[in-house]
């Protein structure tokens, strides 16, 4: 497929214009303000944002990143969603070319950085942005084929219209609707059991609803790859968040309490447990950025992993 720059960077330019707005989502929506009213303003001393002061990318950087008021820092964040954003929307582009795919997955990166931002930031993942997004991924799927494993049960099952045009829309519409079951069930059913196990909150609703939206989109197969390519990703982050706990206190209690090295690994190591356990990692980042793995390469990596079973 070509890839034309001339066509790239109005992608781009938009991408920028709605990473803004995701800002503007990402502060507002976790704390009931509505994102239409009142106008842009600062956090810090409440001055209303000019709009040469609210251009994307450029106002962060001719601003140093400080309010032109009160002169308070603005997050790296704000440059950080708009430029993601905007490159994201390149990247439909180049995988999909004109083709309502690209627009399906610019609208799939739109939803999927505000919620890991937001689940970052905030940990919580805005119904505003789950619930339209299972929709949209549901209705999407008549406009654009999603050809998974419902394809071939409805196929065994159930005697098909013979129009071709009614079939894959009917099919496609199946396999979203079980890649959403099969996400936001899977999610459900292991926060259940860990807060049977463990007695706390393992997985909250806003996971749930986010793999229902992720499921949607992308269908059985690929839900699952973002399932597991999260979980191992989380597990990978937990861990070393734990031995970096350890190691800080570890070296801590050595230098101010002048505890043996073996008895302050050994007290450190005890420490870092329990802050990872009562720790609320915000998981949407992970099933987020794997969800954005799985629709740019998700299939090719499938395909290279069982090449390991032929």
């Amino acid at each position: 497929m070509l890839f034309d720059p001339l066509y790239a960077v109005p992608f781009f330019l938009y991408g920028l214009a709605l990473g803004s707005f995701l800002n503007v989502c990402i502060y507002r929506l976790p704390r009931g303000i509505s994102v239409v009213q009142p106008g842009s303003a600062c956090p810090a001393c409440q001055a209303p944002i000019a709009w040469y002061d609210n251009l994307p990318v450029v106002s962060w950087l001719a601003l140093r990143g400080r309010c032109r008021t009160c002169q308070a820092r603005i997050s790296l964040r704000y440059l950080l969603v708009e430029v993601l954003t905007g490159l994201l929307f390149v990247a439909c582009y180049a995988g999909f070319g004109w083709t309502l795919s690209t627009f399906k997955f610019c609208a799939f990166a739109f939803l999927l950085v505000g919620l890991i931002f937001t689940d970052a930031e905030h940990k919580l993942l805005p119904d505003a942005l789950t619930l339209p997004g299972l929709g949209i991924g549901l209705g999407l799927s008549l406009l654009v084929p999603v050809q998974d494993l419902g394809s071939r049960l409805l196929t065994a099952w159930v005697r098909l219209p013979v129009s071709s045009d009614i079939s894959w829309r009917l099919l496609s519409l199946v396999d979203s609707g079980l890649g959403a079951a099969v996400g936001a069930s899977f999610i459900y059913g292991v926060g259940a059991i860990y807060r049977r196990a463990r007695g706390v909150e393992g997985m909250g609703f806003g996971d749930v609803k986010l793999m229902g939206m992720v499921g949607a989109f992308l269908g059985v197969k690929l839900t699952i790859f973002t399932l597991f390519a999260a979980s191992l990703l989380g597990s990978i982050f937990g861990l070393a968040a734990v031995l970096a706990v350890w190691w800080k206190r570890t070296r801590r209690r050595i230098v101010r309490l002048h505890e043996p090295a073996a008895t302050a690994r050994k007290r450190a190591w005890k420490s870092a447990r329990m802050v990872y356990r009562y720790y609320q990692m915000p998981f949407g980042v992970f099933l987020g950025s794997m969800a954005l793995l799985a629709a740019f390469f998700g299939n090719t990596l499938i395909g290279w992993y069982w090449g390991f079973y032929r």
